[in-house]
């Protein structure tokens, strides 16, 4: 490695050292991430999270990565309120999850700086299921579940469930067709293969 370019992501002695409420192996983080309340943080196997991503999970907030998972450059997750992705799903450059929202209707104040007793802060959980994919620069909002299989277009808003195997795209995000399902003969190719790798 060069002077200029040191080592770009923090070793698993480092990682270890944070006190993550579980980690896997081969799990790559950006050394200019920024990472809030590691110990609401479970991380499976293979997972790579690129530069400048931003993962708050503090308080009763938890963030549960599964494995076989890409986080892109730019992402922000503040999952007050949870947030989690399953085996093999994506989330694109830019994306940003959000658990939980102000009220903006005007009956209620606004903003992390004024006491909770005049605001109105609501949201719940955001799934992604296996395989589902987030294109750049998508806003997901409070309380969605997208479950196995979903792609979503760049710069969509999703902002409720959605249905399966499908894409997605959009402000809001709606289907604009099925998504095949073939990719699963795939990933049994890949685990087997893995599986074999490993036993060597």
């Amino acid at each position: 490695m060069g002077k200029l370019f040191g080592p770009t992501h923090y070793t698993e002695h480092d990682l270890k050292e944070e006190g993550f409420r579980a980690l896997g192996s081969n799990v790559r983080i950006a050394r200019n991430c920024t990472v809030v309340g590691a110990e609401n943080i479970s991380i499976g196997n293979n997972v790579r999270i690129d530069g400048y991503s931003t993962i708050i999970a503090t308080g009763d907030g938890y963030v549960t990565l599964g494995s076989n998972i890409h986080i892109g450059g730019h992402c922000t997750i503040l999952a007050g309120k949870g947030f989690v992705m399953n085996d093999f799903s994506t989330l694109s450059w830019g994306v940003r999850v959000f658990t939980q929202t102000d009220d903006f209707s005007g009956t209620f104040m606004t903003n992390p700086t004024v006491p909770s007793q005049y605001t109105n802060v609501y949201g719940g959980l955001v799934t992604l299921g296996r395989h589902s994919v987030i294109g750049a620069g998508c806003v997901i909002l409070p309380n969605i579940n997208i479950p196995e299989g979903v792609a979503v277009g760049a710069l969509s808003l999703l902002n409720q469930d959605l249905v399966k195997w499908s894409i997605y795209a959009g402000i809001p995000a709606k289907i604009i067709k099925k998504r095949s399902s073939e990719l699963l003969s795939y990933e049994q190719d890949f685990i087997a293969e893995k599986s074999e790798s490993d036993r060597a």
